[in-house]
């Protein structure tokens, strides 16, 4: 009598093309080509338990074990037939699937893969994790041998028996992109990433830049939101501008959303092209701000981003030539102001100058007067008191901002948070 010692630790180590538990897609944020062997081979038991078949069903299994042995694959579906037509314990079924999978490993059998671990499931005798990996293994093999809605399939069956099985959840969503699913990758990665954040970890940047991308490509909303993570996750001018070039192509605000975006994107570090500080030295000029375009302006050609002998700048040269204001400029015009715009206006040059305290004052001022919306006056006030370092302040006021604007709020917030 021979005794079985093969468990799933050999299975899945067996499995040459299985996808990897934790896939770094690298800074493109592109699929990978293939997926490469899994981790999870050595997380598994480590110690291989004997399994004995029973008796009425030793001789069947013992016959099936020396085809596969003998490489006679051809007698293999006859064999496992007999097998499973006289098997009675979970024992049996199992060691029967195990030696199924060999078989069907050693003649590159997808499909006698597939209905081999769905026997080796189908026994109960291993674990829901472990059977979870194995249709991991499988939808890897899938996915390199470019059969994508079969390893869509795979992953998720191993997500139905483990729902906390994060690699299977990022691989469904390879599988998906592949298969043209964008849409359906996008919402994939992002209950990998929600997956990651309800366990306390952080969700590695790759992971968070290729759901963005996903997304954006799929130009799904929740482009916006995962694009927020992203950068709350990793702050920098690269992911900031990215971040917030994907709110403004998504959304098309409006000219003062748009300045506000540029205004955030200064703040972070986030302007780095001579267009991007020209679009925010035309739009704050365009407003009478010339305090606030000409600090821009500054700012430019002293990072050699704007050379103002190139005929394309030649129009912001002449921000030199406007008239800026002054404190005693603005006190005055607080005393004539005809409007709460007008007001409003005031404020956003004291933000200019750096006084951001008449800045909120101003900005409250013109609060409930008509014409003006509070939504846009609860996000100046927010982006005065951010600037000022009243982080409570700043936040209520942000929290504050509704409608439309409530996005352009939510990443200033996000720059408050980072703040220290």
């Amino acid at each position: 009598m021979k005794l079985f010692t093969t468990t799933a630790i050999a299975l899945i180590a067996a499995i040459s093309a299985a996808p990897a538990a934790a896939q770094s897609y690298g800074a493109s944020a592109q699929p990978p080509a293939q997926v490469p062997p899994s981790q999870n081979a050595d997380k598994t038991t480590p110690a291989a338990p004997k399994i004995t078949p029973s008796k009425g069903a030793l001789k069947a299994i013992v016959e099936l074990q020396d085809a596969v042995n003998k490489n006679d694959y051809a007698s293999v579906p006859t064999k496992v037939a007999a097998a499973n037509a006289v098997a009675t314990t979970k024992e049996d079924r199992y060691l029967i699937g195990q030696l199924h999978l060999k078989a069907a490993l050693a003649a590159k059998d997808n499909a006698g893969m597939a209905a081999a671990i769905d026997a080796v499931a189908g026994s109960g005798y291993l674990d829901a994790a472990k059977t979870s990996d194995l249709y991991v293994a499988l939808g890897g093999t899938y996915y390199n041998a470019k059969q994508y809605s079969q390893a869509a399939a795979a992953y998720q069956k191993a997500l139905a028996l483990n729902s906390a099985n994060s690699e299977a959840l990022t691989l469904l969503g390879e599988s998906q992109i592949a298969s043209g699913d964008k849409a359906g990758a996008a919402s994939t990665f992002q209950r990998a990433i929600q997956a990651k954040v309800a366990a306390g970890q952080k969700p590695d940047e790759a992971l968070l830049k290729r759901a963005v991308a996903v997304a954006y490509d799929a130009q799904s909303p929740a482009a916006v939101e995962l694009a927020r993570q992203w950068v709350s996750a990793y702050p920098s001018a690269s992911s900031w501008s990215d971040a917030l070039a994907i709110y403004s192509n998504l959304n098309h605000p409006d000219v003062e959303g748009t300045l506000d975006l540029l205004r955030l994107k200064e703040a972070t570090g986030a302007l780095k092209s001579g267009s991007e500080y020209a679009q925010y030295i035309r739009a704050a000029a365009d407003q009478s701000n010339f305090n606030e375009a000409q600090k821009a302006y500054d700012a430019a050609v002293a990072a050699n981003l704007i050379d103002p002998k190139k005929a394309e700048y030649n129009d912001l040269a002449n921000i030199k030539s406007k008239p800026k204001a002054t404190a005693a400029d603005l006190a005055a015009a607080t005393k004539t102001a005809q409007s709460g715009m007008a007001l409003l206006r005031i404020g956003d040059r004291y933000a200019a100058m750096g006084d951001y305290a008449k800045a909120v004052e101003l900005y409250r001022m013109s609060m409930g007067k008509p014409g003006v919306d509070a939504a846009i006056a609860n996000l100046h006030i927010g982006m005065a008191l951010a600037h000022s370092g009243d982080k409570a302040g700043a936040t209520t006021a942000l929290n504050a901002v509704t409608g439309p604007r409530a996005g352009i709020a939510k990443f200033w917030l996000t720059y408050l948070n980072q703040k220290a």
